[in-house]
């Protein structure tokens, strides 16, 4: 089993840049392809970026498309989220998420969770 951890959220003016991070421990990370997730309040979770168990490939939501980059390190055992040109409808609870399948935009899919962290993005 792996358990991720998210880091890096926290307060930023509309226009601006963050970075987060997961770290994965026990397991073998390089087995399972990695995502983001966002639930905003009173919204439900919702995909925003996926990564391959290799890195070769990558997928993004609509909505984040050209601004936010995902990205790996097997060797760290990181998974990175970089969110830049950030919109106050970035808002929201961002979720590290693992699975064993391919990449997938649905929360079901997905074998285990981080706890989540807050990014809030002010006008």
């Amino acid at each position: 089993q792996v358990k991720p951890v998210e880091s890096g959220g926290g307060l930023v003016q509309a226009g601006g840049s963050l970075r987060l991070s997961c770290a994965a421990s026990g397991g073998t990370f390089s087995y399972y392809a990695m995502s983001w997730f966002r639930q905003a309040l009173g919204k439900e979770r919702e995909f925003v970026a996926g990564i391959s168990w290799t890195g070769g490939r990558t997928y993004y939501a609509d909505s984040v498309k050209g601004r936010f980059t995902i990205s790996r390190d097997n060797a760290k055992n990181n998974v990175y989220l970089q969110m830049s040109s950030l919109k106050v409808e970035d808002t929201a609870v961002y979720y590290c998420a693992a699975t064993s399948g391919i990449v997938s935009g649905m929360p079901t899919a997905y074998n285990y969770w981080g706890q989540g962290t807050w990014v809030t993005v002010s006008s």
